[in-house]
């Protein structure tokens, strides 16, 4: 009997199927058909390494972006403020602490070619009170409510033409309830001094997790019991065309004993500060970086336990003259298959726990580049645990099978 007719007599009925083929030259097509045979014949097995795979690309998702979240939200008040520059204290390294500089910082700013503007700028810790007698720290975030350059974003209820009037402040949703709030025209104390809630943000949180509180900037000073004589910043806005480069070095040269950053600049200072200089960034590394490993440990030992299983099946195959190439074409194949089910499993469900994971305090954001990402992650590390299968399948005795 030729070859080909004993692979139809010996695999009819069993869940590995080779159809006839002359010389055992099997095409592609046929190849794609057994390795999904082989997946198929076996659902429960199949169900298993799915959720495996789904599960291990759900916990580097999910990690991941609580990593990039913080990041982001760490920067958030500078990448949202529309300062081209920033003006600040010598030494300073996060947008949240900084020590105070001399207001007239603002008007020697003025005076360099290529600046538009220049506004005096507060970032600054406070106590507020809440109504039941207990208090939360928050960072006030006083701005010029004119050219608003620094201001809230995202406002979903009231307006920052409000903050003109003395002691308006504008709140996140997110922590309304942590301070106590219930309400636009709400009163509250902070730092022992009445403000009103006159607008209400969507989404804006902190990394220090300390609500951003925005005012205009007489309130935040008198609030924070700044000099009149001082600032924490000036925010810079160039003239369309100009160099900023060359802005920030004439700057640097005119005012002393003061740092200037370009927005991109302070942004990674800051997100550097609170991801590697504090135990809560290098907690959410390292549970990222663990995230990542767990994932492709499972996945790895998953697919590779699922190809060990079917080792009798592949040694007779070989002990029929099958050929290698063709043996780890198959079991690439499969690899793909669980890839490419376990990740779209995964990827919709991890999109939906960021999803809700954002609608709270918590910072969650994945980007579409992080998703392509794990998705060439998965990929890989199913070829390579396809391919470390492969080298035991064809050490195996092909006569082993039979034994």
């Amino acid at each position: 009997m030729p070859i080909a007719g004993l692979y139809e007599r010996y695999w009819r009925g069993s869940h590995v199927v080779v159809p006839q083929w002359p010389h055992l030259s099997l095409s592609v097509s046929m190849s794609t058909r057994l390795a999904w045979r082989n997946l198929a014949h076996d659902r429960t097995r199949l169900l298993v390494a799915i959720v495996g795979i789904s599960f291990a690309v759900q916990l580097m998702a999910v990690q991941l972006s609580l990593l990039f979240g913080f990041a982001q939200t760490a920067s958030g008040l500078i990448d949202h403020s529309g300062a081209d520059l920033w003006i600040a204290g010598r030494g300073t390294k996060n947008v949240d602490q900084a020590d105070e500089i001399p207001a007239r910082r603002r008007f020697e700013a003025m005076e360099v070619p290529g600046v538009r503007s220049a506004d005096k700028y507060i970032v600054h810790f406070a106590i507020s009170r809440r109504p039941d007698g207990g208090s939360e720290f928050v960072i006030l975030v006083g701005f010029d409510v004119m050219d608003r350059v620094g201001g809230p974003w995202n406002l979903i209820a009231g307006s920052v033409e409000d903050l003109k009037r003395p002691g308006g402040i504008i709140v996140d949703r997110l922590y309304m309830q942590r301070l106590g709030i219930t309400h636009i025209g709400q009163v509250i104390e902070i730092n022992r001094q009445r403000v009103r809630v006159v607008g209400i943000t969507g989404g804006i949180r902190t990394f220090a997790q300390s609500p951003y509180i925005f005012t205009s900037f007489e309130t935040a000073r008198k609030i924070g019991g700044i000099s009149p004589d001082a600032t924490k910043y000036v925010l810079v806005t160039l003239n369309p065309g100009a160099d900023r480069s060359m802005v920030s070095e004439a700057l640097a040269r005119k005012m002393p004993g003061v740092d200037v950053f370009t927005g991109t600049e302070f942004a990674s200072a800051t997100r550097f500060y609170w991801l590697f200089s504090t135990g809560a960034g290098l907690d959410l590394i390292l549970a990222a970086f663990l995230g990542v490993v767990i994932g492709v440990v499972i996945t790895a030992q998953t697919l590779y336990a699922g190809a060990m299983d079917h080792l009798p099946e592949y040694a007779t195959l070989r002990a029929m003259g099958t050929s290698d190439r063709y043996l780890a074409t198959v079991i690439v194949k499969q690899a793909l298959f669980n890839a490419a089910s376990g990740y779209a499993v995964g990827a919709v469900v991890a999109s939906v726990v960021v999803w809700f994971g954002g609608q709270g305090v918590a910072a969650m954001w994945l980007p579409w580049q992080l998703v392509v990402g794990l998705g060439i992650v998965t990929t890989l590390m199913c070829v390579l645990s396809g391919l470390t299968a492969i080298r035991r399948i064809l050490k195996a005795e092909p006569t082993s099978a039979f034994r």
